[in-house]
C-alpha cells in the first residue's frame, strides 16, 4: 500500500476515534497502535508500553508542571490581577486594549518557558478569566492566546531550536540570538492584527475604563514589579547559568508563592486549588504528550516522514519554491507529529537538500521553528488547541477557526523573512 493511501487511512481513523469522543491522548496512541499493528512488522504492544513510560518519565518534561502550577498560583491570587492593573493603562491607548496583554505576557513568558504549552497554559490562566470577566470577545481572548502561546518555541530559549541546532550542526547560541527580532516581528504582527480587527469592530471592544497621564501610569505600573520580579528571577537563573529551565520552573513556583503570601492571598484553600488545578491540566496535556510520543515511534517505523521528504527533495525545486513545498510538507506532517518529532524524523533527508539549494542553515532553523509554530494550531493535532480546549472547555473546531488568523500571519512573516533574511541573520553575524 502506498504512503498516500496509509495516510489517508490513518486520517480517518483519528477523525473516526475523536468523532465518538474518545480522550485526545487515547486517540493518538490508538491510532498508532493501528498503524504499527498494520503497517509494520513491529510489535505495538510493548513498543507502547515503552514509548509512553519514557515520554511519562522525562526529566526535561518537569519544567512544564512547574511552570502550569506557577500560572495557577498566578491565576488564583492578586498577582494576576496585578499584572493587569499594571498594563492596563499603557495598552489603554491601543485600539484592542487589554487583548494586547496575551501578546505582551506570552512575548514576555516565552523567554522563560521555551515551551509553547507551558506559555499557553500559563498566561491562559491569567488571561482568560480577566479578560471574559471584562467583557472582551471570546474569540478574540482564545484566538489571540493560541498564536501568541507559539512564541515559546521562537524567543530563545528554545527546545526545538536545540533539537535542531545539534541535527543541523550549527552554533544554537547564534539559533537563539537569531530567533530575537523574527519573535519580536511576529509579536507585533500579532499586535497590529488586534488593532485592525479592534478599529473595524469598534463596538465589540469594552470601552476604557480611564484615562491615564502619564505620571498616572508610571505609579500604576508598581503593581508589575512582583510578577517583572518573578519572570526576570527565571530568566535572570536560565540566562546566566545558575539553573536548568527545570530548576527556573521550581524557582518560579517558589517566587509566586513567596509573593502571594505577602500580598496576603495565599492560604491553603489556594494552595490546594492551585496544586489540583495544575494536576488536572498537566495530566491532560501528559496524557496527550504520550500518545504523540507512541504516534512519532510508530510513525517512524511505518516511514512516512522519511518517504515524504525523500519525495520533496527529489522535486529539483527552486530555493523560493522549495521552500514552499517544505512548508506545506510540515504543516501536513504536524497533523500528525509535534515539533520535535518533525525535525529529527526528517532533517537527515531534508538538510542535504536544503544546503544543495545554499539556503543559509541559521536562516533555515528560524523558518522550520515558524512553520512548526503554525502545527501547533493546526488540527487536528495541533497541540496548543487541545491545551485551550481544555482551559476553556470549548469545542476543538471552534478554536482552531479563532486561531486561523495567526496562522496566516506566521505565514506572511515567513514571507517576510525570506524577502529580507537579514532579520533572521543580521544578529548572528555579529556574534
Amino acid at each position: 500500500m502506498n504512503d498516500l493511501w496509509i495516510t489517508a487511512f490513518l486520517i480517518i481513523a483519528l477523525f473516526a476515534l475523536l468523532g465518538s469522543g474518545v480522550w485526545i491522548g487515547l486517540t493518538l496512541a490508538g491510532v498508532a497502535w493501528i498503524g504499527m499493528e498494520v503497517f509494520s512488522s513491529r510489535p505495538a504492544g510493548d513498543a507502547m508500553v515503552l514509548t509512553i513510560w519514557g515520554a511519562a518519565s522525562s526529566w526535561t518534561l518537569t519544567a512544564l508542571p512547574l511552570f502550569v502550577w506557577m500560572g495557577e498560583i498566578l491565576f488564583r491570587t492578586k498577582l494576576s490581577e496585578s499584572m493587569f492593573r499594571g498594563l492596563a493603562p499603557w495598552v489603554n491607548a491601543l485600539p484592542g486594549r487589554l487583548l494586547h496583554t496575551n501578546i505582551l505576557g506570552s512575548t514576555i513568558f516565552a523567554a522563560v518557558s521555551g515551551s509553547s504549552a507551558a506559555t499557553c497554559a500559563t498566561i491562559g490562566k491569567m488571561t482568560i478569566p480577566e479578560l471574559t470577566k471584562r467583557g472582551y470577545p471570546a474569540e478574540l481572548v482564545v484566538g489571540s492566546l493560541g498564536g501568541a502561546s507559539t512564541l515559546g518555541l521562537l524567543i530563545p530559549p528554545s527546545i526545538v531550536m536545540i533539537v535542531y541546532g545539534v541535527a543541523a550542526e550549527v552554533s544554537i547560541a547564534k539559533l537563539f540570538v537569531a530567533g530575537v527580532i523574527p519573535g519580536l516581528l511576529l509579536a507585533s504582527m500579532f499586535s497590529a492584527y488586534l488593532m485592525v480587527w479592534a478599529l473595524l469592530h469598534k463596538d465589540k471592544i469594552p470601552q476604557s475604563e480611564a484615562h491615564f497621564t502619564f505620571t498616572q501610569k508610571l505609579s500604576e505600573s508598581r503593581h508589575l514589579i512582583p510578577v517583572v520580579l518573578l519572570i526576570a528571577g527565571v530568566i535572570g537563573t536560565i540566562y546566566t547559568g545558575i539553573a536548568t529551565a527545570t530548576e527556573a520552573a521550581a524557582i518560579g513556583v517558589v517566587g509566586a508563592l513567596i509573593l502571594s503570601a505577602f500580598q496576603g492571598s495565599l492560604n491553603w484553600h489556594t494552595f490546594r486549588d492551585s496544586l489540583l488545578g495544575a494536576t488536572r491540566l498537566y495530566c491532560m496535556i501528559a496524557l496527550i504528550l504520550a500518545g504523540a510520543a507512541f504516534l512519532t515511534l510508530a510513525m517512524g517505523y511505518i516511514g512516512l516522514p522519511r518517504h515524504l521528504a525523500e519525495f520533496v527533495g527529489g522535486l529539483g525545486l527552486s530555493p523560493a519554491m522549495l521552500l514552499v513545498a517544505l512548508a506545506l510538507f510540515y504543516i501536513v506532517l504536524g497533523c500528525f507529529l509535534d515539533g520535535i518529532s518533525m525535525i529529527v524524523l526528517t532533517m537527515g533527508v531534508i538538510l542535504p537538500t536544503v544546503s544543495a539549494a545554499k539556503i543559509d542553515l541559521i536562516w533555515f532553523g528560524i523558518f522550520i521553528v515558524i512553520v512548526v509554530e503554525m502545527a501547533q494550531i493546526t488540527p487536528p493535532v495541533g497541540f496548543n488547541l487541545f491545551v485551550l480546549q481544555g482551559m476553556t472547555k470549548r469545542d476543538i473546531t471552534w478554536i482552531a477557526k479563532v486561531c486561523m488568523p495567526y496562522f496566516f500571519i506566521m505565514v506572511a512573516a515567513v514571507t517576510l523573512l525570506w524577502w529580507f533574511p537579514q532579520l533572521v541573520t543580521w544578529m548572528p553575524n555579529r556574534m
